[in-house]
């Protein structure tokens, strides 16, 4: 029976970067939602909506960080989609809103993340096929 390979350090680093991401859209949401309770101007950006827009990806993303923390290869798909498009963003922070320090940090961030689950050991790992049961 070939045994399954323990997963190489750059998904545990990859992982545990997720997971921080996860947690910070967590906390933005938390943000939005108090604002919105302190009676923040709602006309321009409703925050419940966006609250319950980053609450709803914050997860999901949390949930993929923890995977990879885990060693499970389910966790990749959700982690390289938000890293796709945290870059965009990063381009948005850094070029369109003149903020290059916030720029500049996402897209860091998000390439370090997207190196790491497409580097040659976490494609090997990824590949496994876990032996049948029974």
């Amino acid at each position: 029976m070939k045994a399954v390979v323990d997963p190489p350090r750059a998904v545990l680093v990859a992982g545990l970067i997720v997971a921080v991401q996860g947690a910070a859209s967590l906390i933005v949401a938390a943000t939005l939602v108090l604002r919105a309770l302190a009676g923040a101007d709602q006309h321009t950006a409703n925050g419940y909506g966006t609250a319950a827009w980053f609450a709803v990806i914050g997860a999901g993303v949390l949930a993929a960080g923890w995977a990879l923390l885990r060693g499970r290869r389910g966790g990749r798909g959700m982690a390289v989609f938000a890293n796709l498009i945290l870059l965009p963003v990063a381009w948005y922070a850094g070029v369109d809103s003149q903020r290059w320090v916030y720029g500049t940090l996402i897209a860091v961030v998000s390439v370090t993340v997207l190196a790491a689950l497409f580097s040659p050991a976490v494609l090997r790992w990824a590949a496994q096929r876990p032996e049948p049961t029974g």
